[in-house]
């Protein structure tokens, strides 16, 4: 895949992401309790060589709740969220589809949902 421009809003933080499939396959929404509110739609890059810090990395900011397994970042300055290490696959970055520079998440045909209410790292066995 080609290294897509990932930026926040204020174009504080730039980031340069290789996504791990086509957006139509791969951009999904999650029901936790954060994302539901976070709303926006995420897609998978491998961790770490599939996102690069190429400005701003100072002005990142960690949000970690519950298990604190999950690292959520935002810019700083703008509040936009970039990207976050996934619980569910540390090997993996979620990124902020609608920062991807050139992407409307609109435009995406039906988008998968991850069921984060019941996430597998929570099932006992």
């Amino acid at each position: 895949m080609i290294p897509q421009k990932l930026t926040c809003h204020c174009g504080a933080v730039e980031l340069q992401v290789t996504l791990k499939g086509n957006l139509e396959d791969t951009a999904h929404r999650c029901n936790c309790s954060f994302c539901r509110r976070r709303g926006a739609l995420s897609a998978p890059v491998e961790y770490p060589k599939g996102l690069k810090i190429i400005r701003g990395a100072d002005k990142l900011t960690l949000y970690q709740f519950n298990t604190k397994a999950a690292e959520h970042y935002f810019c700083s300055v703008c509040g936009n969220y970039t990207h976050h290490r996934r619980r569910s696959n540390p090997n993996e970055y979620g990124v902020n589809v609608g920062a991807i520079e050139g992407v409307d998440p609109s435009e995406l045909d039906n988008p998968s949902w991850m069921d984060g209410v019941n996430h597998p790292s929570d099932r006992k066995g």
